[in-house]
């Protein structure tokens, strides 16, 4: 809440001409002497606590009258505090408790109506305590007050069905990080994570200095990574049977099922006004994918109903200190699968094949995950025998993190993590058993003559692009020499022609390679062969291959293989063009493919940064 307060000799209003959102039966109209004025704009991170922020606004504003030695307080709804609002419904209940909290400090309290256009004249006192501003965040000091307390226990479950305190796994490993970050447990401090640097360093990535804070520039070489990465999730949840979608970016608040699941996400969100309607940007894809489910005619023959959708973009209005890299953001890239199940005994084993997904997708990005599953005190009392068996498929022990009671709208969930280079999670994959939604949004089957509001999964079978990148690069920071996946490295061939009379068979190889699918460039500038070797290392090349008199005499190519090579100790091989063709498809078989975005001479390249 955003809080204006000025110290009155006198101040009056009128109210002139309502919106449709205006209270009817109160008074339009009041004078006062003095008294401190308080204009207040509900927010809608005050959504996550409205009875706390009250409280903590009233405390602000009774103590600042006490100071001033007044016992009169005006609230004055002024909605241009702000441009990030609460729902009005939110707010009319928010200074109502406001209003009621003041006067338990028994002063006199007048407040003006809500949803008018209105007329004011104000005098104000001119001394310095006359005029202050505040904002009342949830969850800070007093704001804390009525939030509902939600017990916690934590155990870990191995994978042959034994429960073990978490204390034995707290220890400098990839799971030990993630329990520590998971118990609020002192870590070591971090400065800039590794993957800014190399975000920049490699061209991927870079901020973009005129948008928002947490918006980037894709440079081609990231586009490049981002597309492949997008193509490999939709190639996985086309073979899974999901059907794929796109959704608009924004939604309408005044939709009470679009501001009830709104308000049950806890993240920050991005909300303004379009005319006279309260919008939002999207957090995920679910809001379209729900509309469309409810628009659907659903049989229970369809069921499990798969839905995909990569979401371009998702957006959380994250505080501005805390967005990094690509760690964190405020508009990011999120591959979003919802799948309608017929009843929980298909949630559960839509659940487990979505969680296969999700420890396939760190296998097939060379990322070490580990994982958390989390539930209700309730699901877990009746589900234990199928929550042992995830951990035992899953062949890894979990955190998991039982909760006294929902408070969410799904029951469980499992989140699973890779590590970056300072020892902290990066959320990447997820699924999540949601028993809210069906009946908020109205989606439904008939069965046996019931109707039926059936339980949904959410699924990123890899957790947001910008994060699976981000922990792409941090892993290399465990690397004997850093690189990307072959079939994500923007060049997967460089080919280094000695001098200029070997450019007609490094051009002829290039070609062949590129007609197989692979991504190879020629290193063709004026430059020493020293100096072309050391770039395609700092570029992280997995395979240079140099042509010289000897190699064209013999139709071969002097490969450096990188993923065998050691630092300062390069393992090359001499292979025919064909030869070193067949290997790279033989590494990259199963992922997408895409060409080149740069052009394939270096000499042409731009320089991004």
């Amino acid at each position: 809440m955003q809080i204006l307060l000025i110290h009155t000799d006198h101040f009056s209003y009128q109210a002139r001409e309502k919106t449709e959102f205006a209270e009817e039966g109160v008074d339009l109209s009041g004078s006062v002497e003095n008294a401190l004025v308080a204009f207040c704009a509900v927010e809608s991170p005050d959504e996550e606590d409205p009875e706390g922020v009250a409280k903590a606004a009233a405390e602000e504003i009774a103590g600042t009258a006490g100071k001033l030695g007044t016992d009169r307080v005006v609230l004055y709804p002024y909605a241009h505090l702000s441009s990030d609002l609460a729902h009005q419904e939110t707010a009319v209940a928010v200074l109502n408790m406001l209003e009621q909290e003041i006067r338990l400090s028994k002063i006199e309290v007048k407040r003006a109506p809500f949803g008018w256009y209105k007329a004011f004249n104000l005098s104000c006192r001119g001394h310095p305590l006359s005029e202050l501003s505040k904002r009342i965040v949830p969850g800070e000091g007093v704001a804390k007050a009525g939030k509902r307390e939600v017990t916690h226990e934590w155990f870990v479950l191995a994978p042959d069905g034994s429960r073990k305190e978490v204390e034995a796994f707290i220890d400098d490993s990839s799971f030990g990080s993630l329990i520590k970050k998971e118990l609020g447990l002192p870590a070591p401090a971090g400065g800039e994570p590794i993957h800014v640097e190399l975000m920049r360093g490699k061209e991927l990535v870079d901020y973009e200095p005129r948008s928002d804070v947490g918006h980037l520039r894709w440079l081609p070489k990231g586009k490049l990574v981002r597309d492949l990465l997008a193509d490999y999730v939709l190639a996985k949840v086309l073979a899974y049977g999901a059907y794929p979608v796109e959704t608009p970016v924004m939604y309408d608040l005044d939709d009470r099922a679009i501001y009830e699941h709104a308000a049950k996400f806890g993240e920050r969100q991005y909300r303004f006004r379009s005319g006279n309607r309260d919008m939002m940007l999207r957090f995920a894809a679910c809001f379209g994918m729900f509309s469309i489910m409810h628009s659907m005619h659903i049989s229970p023959n369809n069921l499990p109903l798969k839905m995909y959708e990569l979401s371009t973009y998702s957006f959380r209005h994250e505080q501005k200190g805390e967005v990094i890299g690509l760690k964190r953001l405020r508009a990011f890239t999120m591959p979003d699968m919802h799948t309608l199940c017929r009843n929980m005994e298909e949630a559960l084993e839509c659940f487990e094949e979505q969680l296969a997904m999700g420890w396939q997708s760190g296998r097939d990005l060379d990322t070490t995950l580990v994982g958390v599953f989390r539930c209700t005190k309730d699901f877990y009392a009746e589900y234990s025998a199928w929550v042992q068996k995830i951990v035992q498929l899953s062949g890894v022990p979990m955190l998991v993190e039982i909760l006294g009671e929902r408070v969410h709208y799904w029951v469980a969930k499992v989140d699973l993590a890779a590590i970056d280079g300072q020892g902290r999670p990066i959320e990447n994959p997820t699924v999540q058993i949601d028993v809210e939604s069906s009946e908020r949004f109205d989606i439904s089957f008939v069965e046996g003559g019931r109707r039926i509001h059936p339980p949904i999964l959410h699924c990123s079978p890899t957790g947001s692009i910008e994060r699976v990148i981000c922990a792409l690069l941090e892993n290399t920071s465990t690397q004997e020499l850093p690189k990307l996946p072959t079939w994500l490295s923007p060049t997967q061939v460089r080919i280094v022609p000695i001098a200029e009379r070997h450019m007609v068979f490094a051009e002829e190889v290039c070609r062949m390679l590129a007609k197989a699918g692979i991504r190879a460039d020629i290193d063709d500038r004026e430059e020493s062969m020293n100096k072309k070797i050391r770039m395609a290392g700092s570029d992280w090349i997995p395979y240079v291959a140099v042509i010289g008199d000897q190699e064209m005499e013999n139709h071969s190519l002097t490969v450096t293989i990188r993923g065998r090579s050691m630092k300062n100790r390069p393992y090359r091989e001499h292979m025919s063009p064909e030869r070193l063709c067949e290997v790279v498809l033989h590494e990259i078989a199963g992922k997408p493919v895409r060409p080149l975005y740069t052009p394939v001479k270096l000499s042409l390249k731009a320089r991004y940064i």
